[in-house]
């Protein structure tokens, strides 16, 4: 069976469906504001392989993956690029896609648009208030009050005074508590904003991932994860909003996963050293980008190089070739106990809190024994083993060739009249018709640079 490091409570624990032999599965999406980077890619992929084993293992899986499209940094950046939130929310959006399917990910059975909820968010926070749980300022703002719900903090393992040292605290003179955080946003105005008791305006962020978890999944959900940062506050406000409102337990597990570094620093766009997923796929096909972020297991760091990605592509082009050497035929399964061996092994290192650098040396044992055996019809037996367990991980199930990207050979006039569409587009601040260019170049294999003096591409 599945056991699964759950963050609440910090132990393993056994995966059993409530109802129907079927697990409910809530993960927080993107803020689509920007490009995804690898550490959105990384929570991505990890969540791909926990709906790939509980398929595995006859569960049926209800997974949602919001995305939230309104935010201030998503105002910030519409009004420095001259466009609607809108615009640029769906430029995102389609560019998250690109880079999901390149990883192969699974779709998610409903991927909720925060500006969708808007109504139920309302409702949600007028609940809230009625239980007083939650508050309106004189400048129109509503906050949830954290006194009111006793548990905060057990999440975080820590009581209300220590997370007071760390708190961020919002100028508002009029709220209660330092740690008391924002439900409605009053703007004042109808741009970007919703109509409601309070006046216009629009919703906090914790405020979307309770609403839309809570109107497609029945409570307690058995699942709820996302990246390390995430568990406070966010994931401690849900908690709180959502157990007030509703008088049951929000969450039966919950799981968090770790960063991706850069030499000592965690990878961020606060920081200015996030890598988008875009940029590794002009150097990397998307499986070898997926191989990597299973090379860590999911709660621990993973380091980010260039020397891993190509350690990453070399030891994904062995097991291909261990394929390659013998080809794998549909139905024939090991006939032997020591054969069969590898695939009780593996499941074993799955089962295990997603196991997956684990998984992988089992794959690379298989890969070994293949080598060793062939031509034998065990052989066979043994790479048909290594597809099926390597698709378990989303791996192994395109073509040896499919991992290296080769030169282009579209001609260089078609490229610099692109190239000079781009900059027109560009001059006349049209940021969107900009980026779709550089993004259909990129899809052609040509990466396009922008530097302080002039635009440079190259093939890939």
């Amino acid at each position: 069976m599945l056991h699964l490091y759950n963050t609440l409570n910090k132990k393993k624990e056994q995966l059993t469906a409530q109802k129907n032999n079927t697990i409910n599965l809530y993960v927080c999406g993107m803020t689509v504001y920007d490009h995804c980077h690898i550490g959105h890619a990384r929570v991505w992929v990890v969540f791909d392989i926990l709906v790939r084993q509980l398929k595995q293992l006859n569960f049926k899986v209800n997974y949602v993956r919001n995305i939230t499209d309104v935010d201030d940094k998503i105002i910030q950046r519409a009004h420095e690029q001259q466009q609607s939130i809108q615009t640029l929310t769906q430029t995102m959006i389609e560019s998250m896609h690109q880079d999901m399917k390149a990883l192969q990910l699974l779709l998610p059975t409903y991927e909720p648009r925060a500006t969708h909820y808007i109504a139920h968010m309302i409702q949600l926070i007028q609940t809230l208030l009625k239980k007083g749980y939650a508050y309106q300022v004189p400048l129109g703002d509503v906050y949830y009050s954290v006194k009111q719900f006793k548990p905060y903090g057990e999440f975080a393992h820590q009581n209300l005074q220590d997370l007071m040292v760390g708190a961020r605290i919002n100028q508002d003179i009029h709220k209660k508590d330092p740690l008391d955080f924002v439900l409605w946003k009053y703007t004042g105005t109808q741009e970007n904003s919703w109509q409601s008791p309070w006046g216009w305006g629009r919703p906090g962020w914790h405020i979307e991932c309770s609403t839309m978890a809570m109107k497609h999944l029945t409570l307690p959900i058995d699942i709820h994860g996302g990246g390390a940062d995430l568990q406070f506050p966010h994931h401690q406000n849900e908690i709180a909003q959502s157990e007030a409102a509703s008088n049951k337990s929000f969450v039966k597990s919950w799981m968090h996963v770790g960063f991706v570094q850069i030499g000592q620093d965690k990878m961020s766009k606060s920081k200015g050293n996030a890598l988008s997923v875009k940029m590794l796929l002009g150097q990397y096909s998307g499986e070898v980008i997926r191989y990597f972020l299973l090379t860590s297991h999911y709660r621990s760091p993973i380091f980010y190089s260039e020397t891993n990605l190509n350690t990453a592509q070399k030891s994904l082009k062995r097991l291909y070739q261990a394929l390659q050497y013998v080809q794998p035929i549909e139905g024939i399964e090991p006939s032997t106990p020591d054969l069969a061996q590898y695939e009780q092994q593996f499941y074993q290192a799955i089962n295990d809190d997603l196991n997956t650098p684990v998984a992988l040396s089992i794959l690379f044992d298989l890969s070994h024994t293949i080598h060793r055996l062939a031509p034998a019809v065990q052989a066979t037996q043994l790479a048909n083993l290594l597809k099926k367990l390597g698709g378990l991980l989303g791996l192994l199930q395109q073509n040896m060739e499919s991992l290296s990207l080769k030169n282009n050979d579209i001609p260089v006039k078609w490229i610099e009249e692109q190239l000079k569409l781009r900059g027109q587009a560009r001059e006349h601040k049209k940021w969107s018709t900009a980026d779709a260019i550089r993004l259909a170049l990129l899809e052609k294999g040509i990466i396009v640079e922008d530097t302080s003096e002039e635009t440079k591409w190259h093939y890939v």
